[in-house]
């Protein structure tokens, strides 16, 4: 029988994170993370934080390659900067890691271990997309991302993991594994987004370049969902209230909203801009009826 950590062990790998001010959240998933059968590098952005975060990384993994934004970074910023750095030393792989997601031991070598399988089936140019689930509930969260059969939906909905690989449209950025060869032909997290939206966009644009994504068998840890309460789609918020949300830089601000649909939805795309603003006017929070993302509330990602 071969060992999945001998046959993955002599790969580098990147880690690649950014954090703001969910101390006890990151440092949680830093100890997961440590106790991976695999061998890494850590690149973590700490975008900010005022709750200790980069002095306890400091005390407790001096290893991390510690990098410091000034709070306006957010998702993108702050994964596009490491992400950035870590380039720079061309690794066999780069893998995104969202700080709340907490991982099993074997996750890590999973993932390599699955793109092993990619690359002796012919797509050697993938990535590779781990599912989580929230701990308390069972229920899957994120992972791979498949869009809509429905002709009038541009949604992004989640493809729940089984026991084989499944081929996707694109992926959530909660734990993705990207080989050198897809990160050589698509770069870096794209700089029109600021939060939301560059895992999506980087995902479908490595398809569009012939790469391929792919949802790994089984799930690699947990990672809970946000609540619509409170949110751009609560109706028990005003108009106005929701409205502003809407805009707010976690959901869908103008300037990234409109170069991702004007990217990915065709000749139609105002149409489908509209809809998150139209949604957020209705104030229609099913999640499983989603116009857009399932991960369009407020982002569960860190900054």
């Amino acid at each position: 029988m071969v060992n999945i950590t001998d046959s993955t062990s002599h790969f580098s790998v990147a880690v690649i994170m950014t954090c703001h001010n969910r101390h006890d959240i990151t440092i949680s998933c830093l100890q997961l993370l440590y106790q991976q059968d695999a061998k890494f590098d850590v690149y973590l952005v700490d975008d900010g934080s005022s709750d200790g975060t980069s002095d306890s990384i400091r005390k407790y993994y001096p290893e991390v390659k510690l990098f410091q934004g000034d709070g306006s970074l957010f998702w993108a910023g702050g994964m596009r900067f490491a992400f950035g750095e870590a380039l720079k030393n061309d690794y066999d792989y780069y893998a995104w890691l969202n700080d709340d997601t907490m991982l099993y031991p074997d996750a890590l070598s999973s993932l390599l271990a699955s793109h092993l399988t990619l690359i002796n089936r012919g797509y050697s140019d993938s990535i590779v997309a781990g599912s989580t689930k929230d701990s308390i509930t069972g229920k899957p969260t994120y992972g791979g991302a498949v869009k809509s059969s429905r002709w009038y939906s541009n949604k992004m909905e989640f493809l729940e993991p089984t026991q084989e690989l499944q081929q996707c449209d694109s992926m959530y950025g909660n734990f993705v594994l990207i080989p050198r060869s897809v990160a050589a032909k698509v770069g870096n997290i794209d700089s029109a987004f600021v939060h939301a939206m560059g895992d999506i966009d980087y995902g479908l644009r490595a398809c569009q370049l012939g790469c391929s994504v792919w949802s790994a068998p089984g799930f690699i840890g947990t990672c809970a969902q946000n609540s619509a309460d409170g949110s751009w789609v609560d109706p028990n918020l005003s108009v106005m209230e929701r409205l502003k949300k809407a805009f707010q830089v976690k959901n869908f601000p103008l300037t990234s909203w409109t170069a991702f649909a004007k990217r990915h939805f065709g000749f139609w795309w105002f149409l489908y801009w509209s809809l998150p603003y139209i949604r957020a006017i209705i104030g229609y929070k099913d999640l499983n009826m989603s116009p857009t993302f399932s991960e369009d509330l407020e982002s569960n990602k860190s900054s």
